[in-house]
């Protein structure tokens, strides 16, 4: 159902409505034109929300899983411990097929199988409840992983700089703030003001439909270029800094994110622009080397020749290319902003001093 227009930060991107029994979230495949707030409840509904985009960004798909496969938890009727954990897996299993890149996904899916496969000793009942506080705990901990991530990323940017992003990893990307334009946010709230230049990204226009709507939602002087400018711009000394999301990280650094991401990253290394990736510690993967082990996913050949035009804009039957995501070399970026602080080059050992930080924070908290 359609919404009346209110202000797009004041919506919660992402959120479960208990007595409903569904998630709820504002369709943005509509936005910035139309508001649609949507309650789905049908796993194959939350499965095709994710691969669709309804739903995205990296920590916000993962909010959205978790609460979608405890909303397919309630749904298994048995009281017998074996079957229902073979039912959750196989529900599991179903919603983590939705999107093969972005971490987030697996990493919150597993991490709510994981309360299952330790509590083989709980009723059912236990077991949904312990399923239902889990994905409750990995909604707030986004707000707190998106807070931290701002704070460390205004210590790179002072009042007045001039910044460039690409893809959308705002509020409209997590639960609050966003990673990539959380310190914008937050410096918005503290009075501060900067100049944003938003990529559109081709082919979906996260940047132009979604990264410029928030941004001038809130306030912030946001101008709109196309992908191919991105040069240009730099080359004006309109840019202090990049700031870029991540939907994986491997353990050398290099940084998975939205296409023509890795050359953004080119640009700003010719230009002397710092390139920064922000993103929280779950979509850092250390199991995996370097970027060339990243599963790229290949997206449909309409959204390159068709979406967005009232006529088909490219020849029938031509060849199309389509990937999802590149990623940024590790040696293009300046650092990796995260909630337990900034990596820095050489990303091997940094990226485990992050993991080391929060394996403390952790254990001090048990």
């Amino acid at each position: 159902m359609a919404e009346e227009r209110r202000n797009i930060m004041t919506y919660e991107t992402i959120s479960l409505d208990e007595q409903e029994r569904a998630i709820v979230f504002p369709d943005q495949t509509l936005l910035p034109g139309e508001v649609k707030i949507l309650h789905l409840t049908k796993q194959k509904d939350i499965w095709n929300a994710i691969y669709l985009l309804q739903v995205r960004g990296a920590p916000a798909i993962g909010v959205a899983a978790g609460f979608g496969v405890y909303l397919a938890a309630l749904e298994i009727e048995t009281d017998g411990y074996d079957e229902f954990k073979a039912k959750f897996h196989e529900a599991k299993e179903y919603l983590n097929s939705a999107r093969p890149t972005a971490v987030n996904l697996s990493w919150a899916l597993n991490r709510m199988e994981k309360v299952v496969l330790d509590n083989p000793d709980k009723s059912v009942a236990e077991l949904k409840e312990l399923l239902h506080r889990e994905c409750v705990a990995i909604k707030d901990e986004d707000v707190w992983m998106c807070r931290q991530i701002g704070e460390y990323g205004l210590t790179l940017i002072k009042d007045g700089d001039g910044i460039l992003t690409h893809c959308n990893a705002g509020q409209l990307a997590t639960s609050k703030y966003g990673t990539a334009l959380a310190p914008i946010h937050l410096g918005r709230e503290r009075g501060m003001n900067f100049r944003v230049f938003t990529d559109e990204t081709r082919p979906l226009l996260q940047g132009a439909r979604l990264s410029a709507f928030e941004l001038q939602e809130d306030g912030v002087d946001t101008t709109v270029i196309c992908d191919n400018m991105a040069s240009q711009v730099m080359k004006n000394g309109w840019v202090n800094a990049v700031f870029v999301g991540c939907d994986r990280v491997a353990a050398n650094g290099d940084a998975c994110n939205k296409i023509g991401t890795s050359g953004v990253a080119i640009l700003a290394k010719y230009y002397g622009i710092p390139f920064y990736v922000l993103g929280p510690t779950s979509t850092i993967d250390m199991s995996i080397e370097k970027g060339e082990d990243i599963t790229i996913e290949q997206r449909p050949a309409e959204e390159v020749t068709e979406m967005w035009y009232k006529q088909r804009m490219a020849p029938e039957g031509v060849k199309v290319y389509n990937p999802a995501f590149d990623f940024a070399d590790h040696e293009l970026i300046a650092g990796i902003v995260t909630e337990y602080g900034i990596a820095r080059p050489p990303f091997n050992e940094s990226l485990k001093e992050i993991f080391r930080k929060k394996a403390e924070a952790e254990a001090a908290k048990k």
